[in-house]
């Protein structure tokens, strides 16, 4: 059959919609610039002139600095308005920055779309509160020039960077500020084995979590520190003391870890049981996604306005298959219940008895939101649940990196 025919036959028993779906989703994958393939989104020169079958020694020898201040690269994929990830990492560098360290951002991007542009995504961040501003150059890496000459320690936050910071031809020791276990990312694939592969080039890791920094010390050998997760009380208070009928949800489709389709069937459940609560989605624009329960979509937040958000809510459903977000710690500071699904890499990182650690169950999640919001002692629990953030006695996570990198600069690893 010819190819119009084809499509007269597929129209004829689908119906327009789905002739029109057909049609989008071949162009889509056809021609769109922004589809991501397998290695779209890493320099697959930076791949081959890595070799982590030969082991390099980059932290081998101790570096005493400059009156014991560093000159730093730091390679990470361009940030957004709405990654939390990015604007973690960027409050990381901001600690380097404040303890006499010089910086260089460079931005590896290698997809021909978007078109990155520097100056807009400087303009970006000094628009959004939960980006630092920075006295370091922010530049583009160019895998045919790679970095400048001179730096002392170079960081990767992405596994693809980590190709770059290992092409570097200095003699700068190597760091990984790993975030998540990012093989998860992806299918057992080209890019699943790429991204595994970086935690064998030899960097010296700082991890988000001990869950995390225990995964890679023991499955992969690498030598790695962790920085416990902490919470900023001054963005996160408990200010409504009254009973609270809402509950807020941290939806973000495009990242799977998240989970987002499965937080739905919870939050669908819900509404079926109880519709007089109300559900708060944030995080992602869900505008375009098929929600069947009536809600109140805020988007992805700036971080100023979501206190207001918490502060309306008695429990927040947080779903993380990877590595924990900090998202729990954040909306317990505001006297909300966090429902997290249970597994060691959320145990491993924040085990509280204020966090409900529920299995992923829809009906189980659905019955336990429930019970939360209507639990007798409701607002006495919230303001335990508030104050026990406000006590918790964490260590300063911008404390700990600083020792952290310092001391591993001065150390033979």
């Amino acid at each position: 059959m010819s190819a119009v025919g084809k499509a007269f036959s597929i129209l004829k028993t689908e119906g327009i919609r789905s002739t029109a779906w057909r049609s989008a989703k071949y162009l889509s994958n056809r021609f769109s610039p922004f589809v991501v393939t397998p290695l779209s989104t890493v320099y697959t020169e930076d791949v081959i002139a890595v070799d982590w079958t030969k082991p390099r020694a980059f932290n081998a020898v101790p570096m005493e600095g400059r009156d014991g201040k560093y000159r730093i690269a730091w390679v990470i994929s361009p940030p957004s308005r709405t990654s939390g990830g990015h604007q973690n990492a960027f409050r990381f560098m901001s600690f380097l920055e404040k303890a006499g360290h010089e910086l260089t951002v460079y931005l590896y991007s290698p997809g021909k779309y978007p078109v990155v542009n520097v100056d807009e995504i400087r303009a970006m961040m000094h628009g959004m509160t939960g980006y630092p501003d920075l006295v370091g150059d922010m530049r583009l890496y160019d895998p045919a020039e790679g970095f400048a000459p001179g730096f002392d320690a170079i960081f990767a936050s992405d596994w693809e960077a980590t190709y770059a910071a290992y092409r570097y031809e200095g003699e700068a020791k190597r760091f990984y500020f790993a975030q998540d276990f990012e093989p998860y990312f992806f299918a057992e694939g080209s890019d699943y084995v790429l991204a595994e592969n970086s935690y064998r080039l030899g960097f010296h890791g700082i991890a988000a979590g001990q869950w995390l920094g225990e995964k890679l010390r023991s499955e992969y050998g690498m030598s790695c520190d962790a920085y416990d997760f902490a919470v900023d009380t001054s963005r996160y208070t408990y200010s409504n003391t009254e009973r609270r009928n809402e509950v807020v949800f941290y939806a973000r489709p495009p990242t799977p870890r998240r989970a987002t389709e499965f937080g739905l069937l919870a939050l669908r459940e819900l509404n079926r049981l109880r519709p007089d609560i109300t559900i708060n989605l944030i995080g992602w624009d869900m505008s375009g996604y098929d929600v069947p329960f009536p809600h109140v979509n805020h988007g992805a937040v700036d971080i100023a306005r979501l206190d207001t958000i918490y502060n309306r809510s008695a429990a927040g459903l947080v779903l993380s298959l990877t590595n924990m977000s900090l998202l729990p710690m954040e909306v317990m500071a505001s006297g909300v219940v966090p429902v997290v699904n249970d597994a060691p890499n959320t145990r491993g990182v924040f085990d509280s008895p204020y966090i409900e650690y529920v299995p992923m169950s829809p009906k189980a999640i659905a019955e336990r939101l429930i019970a939360i919001v209507d639990r007798p002692d409701a607002v006495e629990h919230g303001a335990a649940i508030a104050h026990s953030v406000d006590s918790a006695g964490w260590s300063d996570p911008a404390e700990t990196f600083i020792a952290v990198f310092e001391k591993a600069m001065r150390t033979a690893l």
